[in-house]
Formats: C-alpha cells, sequence, structure tokens
C-alpha cells in the first residue's frame, strides 16, 4: 500500500490521477478544507444533473404532502385573523358593537376550525402538540403554530365574556373581554396572512419565487373574505365596502403580475389545472368584485345591498379557489424537474 504523503513517481500508472490525489490532502491538511472542484470520473454512476438532463428525469423535490385540509385551513384562517382586527378596531372606535360582537363569535369559530383542520391533516392531536414544545423564530410552521394558539385561546375567550356579559353584565368581565379581544386582534393580524409565509420560505420553486408577495396576496384574500363574511350576515357599512375594494384592487394587481412574469417558476399559475384554477379564483376575488364594489358605492341603497352581496359571494368563492390553486400549483412545480436545476 503506498503512502498517502508520499508524492507519487511519473512512472506510475496513474500518474496524473494519484498526483492529483496528493495535493488535495495536502491542501487538507494544510487548510482543514478542500477548496477544489470536483470532477465527474468517466464511467462514474453519478450523472450529470442539468436543466437539459435532469436527474435521470427524476424530481428533486417531494411534492408538499398536504391534503384537502390545508387549503381550507389556509382560507378559515386568513378570514378569522382580518376578521378579529375588524372586530376590535369597530369596538374601540365606538361606531357598531353588533359588527364587534359578530367579529368575536367569528373569530372564535373560525379558530375552532383552523385547530381541527390542522390536527386532521397532521393526524393526530399528539403532532400539533409536540409543535408546541419549542418555539423557533426562524420557523414559519413554529411561529404559526404559536400564533394559532395564542389566538385561539384570546378569541375564546373574547367571544366567552360578550356571551356572559349579556347575560350578566358587569365592569370586570368587560374589561376581561376587551383585553382578550385586543390580544385577539394583535395576534390575528400575523395570524391572516403567516400561511404566505410558510410556503413561501419553501423550495417549491413556484412558491418560492413569490415569497415577497405571497404574505400580503393572502393577507389582502383573508380581509377580503372576512368582509364578504360580515356583508353576507347582514353588515352593511360603507367603511366594509371600503376595505373589500382595496382587497380587490390589491388582488387584482397580484393576478396581473402572475400573468405578466416571464419567469419559468410561474408557469404552473398559467398553465394545465392549476393555471386555470388560479385564473378563475384571480378573476372572481379580483376584478369583478371590485367592479360590483365601486358599482355598489354610487347605487341606491336598495340596488347597492344586492350588488355587494354579490360581490361578497364572489370574493369567498375566489379566495377558496385561491388557496387551492396555490397547492396545486406547488405540486405541479415540484414535480418538474427542471425548475430546481435552472439559474
Amino acid at each position: 500500500m503506498s503512502d498517502p504523503h508520499q508524492r507519487p513517481t511519473p512512472e506510475h500508472a496513474d500518474w496524473a490521477r494519484e498526483n492529483r490525489l496528493f495535493e488535495i490532502r495536502r491542501e487538507a491538511e494544510k487548510k482543514g478544507r478542500v477548496e477544489a472542484v470536483g470532477i465527474r470520473p468517466a464511467g462514474a454512476p453519478f450523472p450529470l444533473a442539468s436543466p437539459e438532463t435532469g436527474y435521470y428525469g427524476i424530481p428533486l423535490l417531494k411534492k408538499p404532502p398536504w391534503k384537502w385540509q390545508i387549503p381550507l385551513y389556509f382560507f378559515v384562517g386568513g378570514a378569522a385573523g382580518s376578521t378579529a382586527v375588524i372586530g376590535a378596531t369597530a369596538r374601540w372606535m365606538g361606531r357598531d358593537r353588533a359588527l364587534a360582537r359578530d367579529c368575536r363569535y367569528i373569530a372564535a369559530a373560525g379558530t375552532a376550525l383552523s385547530t381541527a383542520l390542522l390536527v386532521s391533516d397532521l393526524g393526530r392531536p399528539a403532532r400539533f402538540l409536540a409543535m408546541m414544545r419549542v418555539f423557533k423564530k426562524q420557523s414559519p410552521m413554529s411561529v404559526g403554530a404559536w400564533t394559532l394558539a395564542i389566538f385561539g385561546t384570546f378569541s375564546a375567550a373574547a367571544a366567552f365574556a360578550e356571551m356572559f356579559e349579556r347575560s350578566f353584565p358587569s365592569l370586570p368581565i368587560r374589561v376581561m373581554g376587551d383585553l382578550a379581544e385586543g390580544v385577539s386582534a394583535l395576534a390575528g393580524l400575523p395570524f391572516s396572512n403567516y400561511t404566505g409565509v410558510l410556503i413561501g420560505a419553501s423550495v417549491v420553486p413556484v412558491w418560492n419565487e413569490n415569497v415577497g408577495s405571497l404574505p400580503l396576496h393572502f393577507g389582502m384574500s383573508g380581509l377580503n373574505s372576512a368582509v364578504s363574511i360580515l356583508e353576507l350576515m347582514g353588515h352593511n357599512h360603507r367603511a366594509l365596502n371600503t376595505l373589500g375594494m382595496g382587497a380587490s384592487a390589491i388582488e387584482t394587481v397580484e393576478g396581473y403580475s402572475i400573468e405578466t412574469s416571464s419567469k419559468a417558476a410561474m408557469d404552473p399559475l398559467r398553465r394545465g389545472a392549476s393555471g386555470l384554477i388560479t385564473r378563475i379564483g384571480g378573476v372572481l376575488s379580483g376584478p369583478l368584485p371590485l367592479a360590483l364594489r365601486v358599482a355598489a358605492a354610487f347605487a341606491g341603497s336598495r340596488r347597492s345591498r344586492k350588488l355587494r352581496k354579490a360581490a361578497a359571494a364572489s370574493s369567498i368563492a375566489g379566495s377558496m379557489l385561491t388557496r387551492i390553486a396555490w397547492l396545486r400549483a406547488g405540486h405541479v412545480s415540484a414535480a418538474n424537474w427542471r425548475l430546481p436545476l435552472e439559474g
């Protein structure tokens, strides 16, 4: 066996290869690391990955394991978080206590449903509890789980305080309810859009390509849904219509950005089944409700209510389809072995 510390001589049959190996060993001994660029030996079993050939044509990424519960969880969580913020604002401004009351109930119900959907996707409650053992600020999933726990706890407390106060009016119950509502609103704001951060921080190309816009996109979609739910419950405030117009306008801009992008990573949002769902959801949550709400702002009282209810129904359907579309686009993007190798 040759000495690894002895430089090979030219008489050796594999002198060039052995000499290079000797140099790499010496570099490792001196620097503690090897900066040399590796080579692919002829006949080696390791394929050369490239956008043209791929890696045996095998996807480099696994498809997201999420099932039908997750798009619904995204939708419900976004609406519940935005509703808590709307309700707290309405109560603090003293404009409409009935609106604030309904917002408390919607936020609490949304939290309960969100938790049930998440646990259902995880398979058993113990897995959700395991996520609460530690808090990792660098992990969107950990931050999201803790945000859900805080939001759910204080949303439920605010809703229970509202019910008790109606039967047993007292200052302590009112104060406790208002404090719980305040914390619920503070947690509801990030809870309404953290799912955009969650998928954007992944390695799935179509999600990662939109990491900067997904939080705003999901946040506005959640706000649109919250406003729409409240309007369908009979709340016809001009402020709600204005919020709906703003959210629909931003959704319209987001749809335009998707359509005009020339990046290959965006193709799942424009082509195939996922692209079709994206476009339908974008129209239903963007330009269509925006046009209906603008018309409602200048219409008579009776016609305005009909237009706003039509806009609300469109927004809810569009928001739900948008979540489904992003999940399907993620599956398509992960299956495309070319995308991770490009660039």
